[in-house]
């Protein structure tokens, strides 16, 4: 029995000493991070706050694809164009990025059979030797369809505007240049290539929007964990750009007078010893299947016109792009977007890329683009016909008959013909024609017009001039420019 006792008192004492230690444990667990966050808190032996702990420094954006020249072209050999300017400013220290926002699968082939996407991995290729040439190694290939054609309207609808737009966004914001080089969105009389005219749209966009932090915004958003795998948000930064320039695929270059730098090619690059123009020619030489080199000289020895789009720092439309422009960031700022325009009870304007441009331009401040000249077309004797729209604005209160009538130079037929159209209250109708034009022997342009007319007497007119030539002397003249 007394053993029995004995065993039960050692039990029981165990069990105390157990629930003991485990109330101890408890105390320590409570009162031990009190005791490091008061010691954290609080400097020994004179109750005075003490410095919290230093996070580790914010990382900075990647310093190896900074850039001042952000090159926005269509095609694997449309750097040519500028490609002397280029040089110079790499001689000059200064760094250059580009972005092709195609392949270029749907070109010529001057040594071989390839075509389609084989054409495209060749051009991709000779495009990175050339940009090497120069010495511009940071440049990306968008991968938008490539095709012919006039309209801006259509290369946006195939490449996909928005995906599109989205990344050359992030690549603003990835390379963070000063200065903007892109090709002229604006339909003109020339290759007027519908991807040369969306490269354009889509770099300016991209100029107004990559400082938006709520544009894309999941670009701009940081990492939970740069050091994990499968991180959302991209930990890019807004970025706003200072000064944005344009080239043009025109066949005339008198409209560049007086808005915009002029580079000559004459001059000679110390560190190759050669003239830009040879450097631009040597480039040349790396786009084989293109077939830009040979007997083109004279065209790389041309000066190089660039046209202001806007200035966020100041500066002089015809100083040279890097005036004004300092290292230091700049603000957003942000560009007047859409503004629905004021119109008349009746009104009539060309329509398409056209119509498309009226609204783009002052949407992007660039509304001096406008003023370079009126719009233009060209029409090739025995060729297909020109196309042209025509949009009719009706901003009465009631619906109206309008007539559409046009005149034209003598022997010029449009199908189809004068018609009535039936224009809704506040709405628009949208006018397709097509316009011949007979043989010619000289290249010279001719001014076409509409008029539209209600019954009630309201009336509007608009026009287009049109370069009227044959297609050998446009041939000649596009490889003569």
């Amino acid at each position: 029995m007394d053993r029995f006792g004995d065993e039960m008192r050692t039990a029981s004492f165990n069990y105390r000493l157990i629930l003991a230690c485990l109330f101890i444990l408890a105390c320590l667990c409570v009162l031990i991070p009190g005791a490091m966050f008061a010691q954290a808190t609080d400097s020994p032996g004179k109750g005075k706050p003490a410095s919290l702990p230093v996070a580790p420094p914010k990382l900075s954006p990647d310093a190896r694809y900074k850039t001042d020249i952000l090159l926005v072209i269509a095609h694997p050999d449309d750097d040519l164009a500028v490609d002397a300017y280029l040089a110079k400013a790499i001689d000059e220290g200064k760094r250059v990025s580009a972005i092709f926002m195609t392949r270029g699968r749907a070109g010529q082939n001057f040594v071989g059979n390839e075509q389609g996407l084989a054409l495209a991995d060749e051009r991709e290729l000779e495009a990175r030797r050339a940009m090497a040439f120069l010495g511009i190694t940071d440049v990306w290939f968008l991968n938008g369809p490539d095709h012919p054609g006039p309209d801006v309207l259509h290369s946006l609808e195939l490449w996909g505007d928005g995906p599109a737009l989205s990344r050359v966004v992030r690549l603003v914001r990835l390379t963070r240049p000063e200065v903007v080089i892109t090709m002229l969105p604006d339909y003109v009389v020339g290759e007027n290539h519908t991807n040369h005219q969306a490269a354009g749209v889509i770099a300016t966009e991209a100029f107004d929007l990559a400082g938006d932090p709520l544009a894309f915004p999941e670009q701009v958003e940081a990492p939970r964990n740069h050091l994990d795998f499968e991180q959302y948000g991209e930990g890019l930064r807004p970025w706003q750009a200072k000064k944005i320039y344009y080239f043009s695929d025109s066949l005339y270059t008198d409209f560049y007078k007086g808005i915009g730098p002029k580079y000559s090619t004459q001059g000679v690059s110390v560190a190759r010893g050669k003239s830009y123009a040879q450097i631009a020619y040597d480039a040349a030489g790396y786009y084989e299947t293109q077939g830009v080199q040979v007997g083109m000289m004279p065209y790389y020895k041309k000066p190089i016109y660039l046209i202001l789009g806007k200035s966020l720092v100041g500066g002089t439309p015809t100083g040279d792009i890097f005036q004004d422009i300092t290292a230091a960031p700049i603000a957003y700022v942000r560009a007047r977007g859409y503004e629905p325009p004021v119109r008349p009870a009746l009104s009539v304007e060309l329509g398409g890329p056209w119509a498309f441009y009226n609204l783009f331009w002052p949407a992007h401040n660039i509304e001096r683009l406008s003023r370079l000249f009126s719009p233009q077309a060209i029409c090739l004797s025995g060729q297909p016909p020109l196309w042209v729209p025509i949009l009719i604005h009706n901003n009465t209160d009631t619906a109206e008959r309008v007539s559409l009538r046009s005149t034209l130079p003598a022997g010029w037929t449009e199908a189809p013909g004068p018609m009535i159209y039936p224009v809704g209250a506040h709405g628009s109708y949208p006018v397709t024609l097509y316009v011949s034009c007979p043989k010619t022997q000289k290249v010279t342009w001719k001014t076409l017009t509409w008029r539209a007319e209600t019954k009630g007497g309201n009336s509007a007119s608009v026009k287009l001039r049109v370069n009227w030539m044959k297609l050998e002397d446009f041939l000649t003249a596009m490889n003569s420019q």
